[in-house]
């Protein structure tokens, strides 16, 4: 559970980071008012919010797909490309039972099981003498990669699952933890049972890391496939031959191209190149508005526009150069007639003559009285 848990930041945290370089290419409303045509812009960015949203789903997908691992028994037949896997590969286990008051205790039973060293074969054939019909129960034990697990019946119908990889069974118990707000608000790390998972796992709270403990006393061995089949010895009888449908899980052909499209980063650096186009784009208009909304008020009041600017630029000014004071009124005569000027000059004499006399009393080496 810990594992989905930071895939689930993981791709949370892309998707926030998605949903900000999408806030960059947003045309500003003052931009579409003035042009009503870049609504077909605002649309085609709602069109791949819909489509990135899409493909990041698909690819998850096909991650989950990939997941399951190539089968080693697969062997290459003669068309190239294509692999081809023998019968016996599909199973891991067989069983034919015959009457046994026809053929006694020790021989009414046919057994092949799966063993490290098992050659694999594209069929079985059993012989038995007899000369009367005879009915016959095939047991088959579908070698599943990964393993499935048939769960409990009361687990299953609460979670809808039935016989499943332990992946899939736990992905299905987090979404109905998840869907029934069973986690610990509070403490995270615990689960507050209802009265299902009371009767179900005999606890009224458990931790996450308890979950493959409880859980293995409720998963079991799939069920086989069973087939009760007439062994028929009348001549007459043209129903020798049966064939039975049995779905079994194959390598995806397209397993290889999915992983040449996951891996693949061509497709990837075409589109950040397209994106960094965008947002030059989307800067250079933004940068283009701010231009025009300068001279669309110049030309409106000239001169308010000319005396707001210079103001504008004379703080700018002081702030660059940290000029204290105000140099405009600086300039004039009036400003050195007010009455604290002639204080202000004796106060300015003084520093300045201390100032020179602490100089020289550093280069002769003595204290002036």
């Amino acid at each position: 559970m810990p594992l989905k848990i930071c895939e689930d930041l993981t791709l949370c945290l892309d998707f926030c980071s998605k949903r900000r370089r999408m806030a960059d290419k947003v045309l500003p409303q003052r931009i579409r008012d003035l042009v009503p045509e870049s609504e077909a812009y605002m649309d085609l960015l709602a069109f791949e919010r819909k489509l990135d949203q899409t493909i990041a789903r698909k690819r998850m997908e096909i991650q989950e797909a990939i997941k399951k691992p190539i089968t080693p028994n697969s062997q290459l037949s003669k068309y190239p490309g294509k692999q081809k896997r023998k019968f016996s590969s599909f199973f891991k286990s067989l069983v034919i039972e015959l009457d046994k008051e026809l053929y006694g205790p020790d021989n009414h039973l046919v057994e092949w099981h799966r063993m490290p060293t098992t050659q694999e074969t594209d069929g079985f054939q059993v012989k038995r003498p007899g000369d009367v019909s005879v009915k016959c129960t095939l047991l088959l034990m579908l070698d599943h990669q990964p393993p499935q697990y048939k769960l409990d019946p009361r687990l299953a119908r609460l979670l809808g699952v039935h016989t499943q990889t332990r992946a899939s069974i736990m992905q299905a118990l987090w979404l109905y933890i998840k869907n029934n707000k069973l986690q610990d608000s509070h403490e995270k790390e615990y689960i507050n049972c209802n009265r299902y998972f009371r009767q179900i796992l005999g606890c009224t709270r458990m931790r996450f890391s308890e979950i493959p403990m409880k859980l293995a006393g409720l998963l079991q061995h799939p069920d086989p496939i069973i087939i009760n089949h007439m062994i028929s010895v009348d001549p007459n009888d043209q129903k020798k031959t049966a064939c039975y449908d049995i779905d079994v899980e194959v390598d995806d052909p397209l397993k290889a191209q999915m992983n040449s499209f996951l891996s693949s980063t061509t497709n990837q650096q075409e589109i950040a190149a397209l994106e960094m186009k965008i947002h030059e784009t989307i800067e250079s208009i933004n940068q283009l508005k701010t231009q025009r909304d300068f001279m669309l008020s110049f030309s409106n009041n000239p001169q308010d526009f000319i005396q707001d600017w210079l103001k504008s630029q004379s703080r700018d000014l002081k702030l660059m150069t940290d000029v204290a004071g105000n140099p405009e009124e600086e300039r004039r005569t009036e400003f050195y007639q007010a009455p604290w000027v002639p204080e202000a000059v004796g106060r300015y004499v003084y520093s300045k003559v201390q100032q020179r006399r602490q100089e020289l009393e550093q280069v002769l080496g003595i204290r002036l009285t």
